[in-house]
């Protein structure tokens, strides 16, 4: 099965974390791609300051303080912690989040060590029990479930760890342990519905879904949709249609896609909400290869809006506030480690935005 540059860039980003620095050369021999590879790689991470580059070479980040803020000396309750974070992967979705943690933890005077799972929730829990060897006196965790049952299967240890935690955008089973702890979450279900309802009022009849079931994201999106249509009064025009990476499943992606041709073909959807952008492009194009246009064919929204804005046709695309969920995560652990275990628990919800580009068109007359 060929890599995918998501996963490709997470093993060059660990090879980094562990040794501080890399020469690219020997980057792309660890790695098995060639320097022009790696070099495009090391510029894109960079780009989004996961790693620093320099004369041949890249490093791990150094915590910096943002601009104007206090010193670790003067900075309150955070000056000189150390906070750990563990995260599933360390680019598309999750590179804002862990940007919006390592913001606020310079600004808070902390030092924020980061751990990665590769969606590997078996292996978790010996990834935190690294961060508190290392010395994190809090913990950021964002497990890397991607089944519904994986809370239970490889979630219980998180609810005994001994330092405060915060979980990131995982919302776990109401009355179970975890779900006594701090967390900061993004609404997807009010993401969905800003969707659905966007497009209802252009006219359209409830849209298709076609959306992944690989990940927490994927699941709350899927429910959501239900949801949504529930308070619209709206119902299904066929079921959720499953997608797949095309690059890991060449023909069940053409068979999501030929599925989707026919609904619009036959008249059974005028639009459509796509989880994710990746996936969202890649249909854009093969639908216009198979006849179908958007918008004039379908009128569509993808779901992250991590690339939407990058396709041909510009995608509007639902936003969840990446960046703020690690920011506002990180504030409530430092105040957390302030304020002691007695304070009550919190569980933030942040709002996606609907980000309206070219995909969806005009209003129907």
């Amino acid at each position: 099965m060929r890599e995918t540059a998501a996963e490709r860039h997470d093993r060059l980003l660990g090879l980094v974390r562990e040794r501080g620095s890399a020469r690219v050369s020997d980057l792309a021999s660890q790695l098995g791609v060639s320097p022009v590879t790696v070099r495009r790689d090391v510029e894109e991470l960079a780009g989004r300051g996961l790693l620093d580059r320099v004369h041949g070479s890249v490093s791990w980040p150094q915590d910096r303080a943002a601009p104007g803020a206090a010193s670790g000396a003067a900075s309150g309750a955070g000056s000189g912690l150390v906070l750990g974070m563990l995260a599933p992967s360390a680019t598309y979705y999750f590179a804002e989040v862990i940007r919006g943690a390592h913001e606020a933890a310079a600004r808070a005077g902390a030092r924020l060590i980061l751990r990665i799972s590769d969606y590997r929730p078996e292996e978790d829990h010996a990834r935190t029990e690294g961060l508190l060897s290392a010395g994190a006196e809090g913990l950021l965790i964002a497990p890397g479930w991607q089944h519904p049952g994986d809370p239970a299967a490889f979630g219980d240890w998180i609810a005994s760890l001994p330092v405060p935690t915060v979980l990131l955008e995982r919302r776990p089973a109401a009355g179970s342990r975890l779900d006594g702890l701090d967390r900061v979450c993004s609404d997807h279900a009010h993401g969905v519905l800003l969707a659905v309802r966007h497009l209802v009022e252009l006219g359209h009849g409830a849209p298709l879904l076609m959306a992944r079931a690989d990940s927490p994201t994927a699941i709350a999106v899927r429910s959501g949709y239900a949801e949504a249509l529930a308070v619209l009064g709206l119902r299904a025009p066929q079921d959720v249609i499953d997608s797949v990476p095309a690059e890991l499943a060449p023909d069940a992606f053409e068979a999501a896609v030929q599925a989707l041709r026919e609904a619009v073909a036959s008249g059974v959807a005028t639009a459509a909400l796509i989880h994710n952008d990746v996936d969202a492009i890649q249909v854009v194009q093969r639908l216009a290869e198979l006849g179908v246009r958007v918008p004039d064919d379908l009128a569509l929204i993808a779901y992250d809006d991590e690339v939407a804005a990058l396709a041909d046709t510009p995608l509007t695309a639902v936003a969840p506030p990446k960046r703020d969920v690690g920011r506002h995560a990180t504030e409530l652990l430092v105040e957390r480690l302030g304020e002691g275990a007695g304070a009550p628990r919190r569980h933030l919800t942040l709002l996606p935005q609907l980000r309206v580009r070219d995909s969806c068109g005009s209003p129907l007359p």
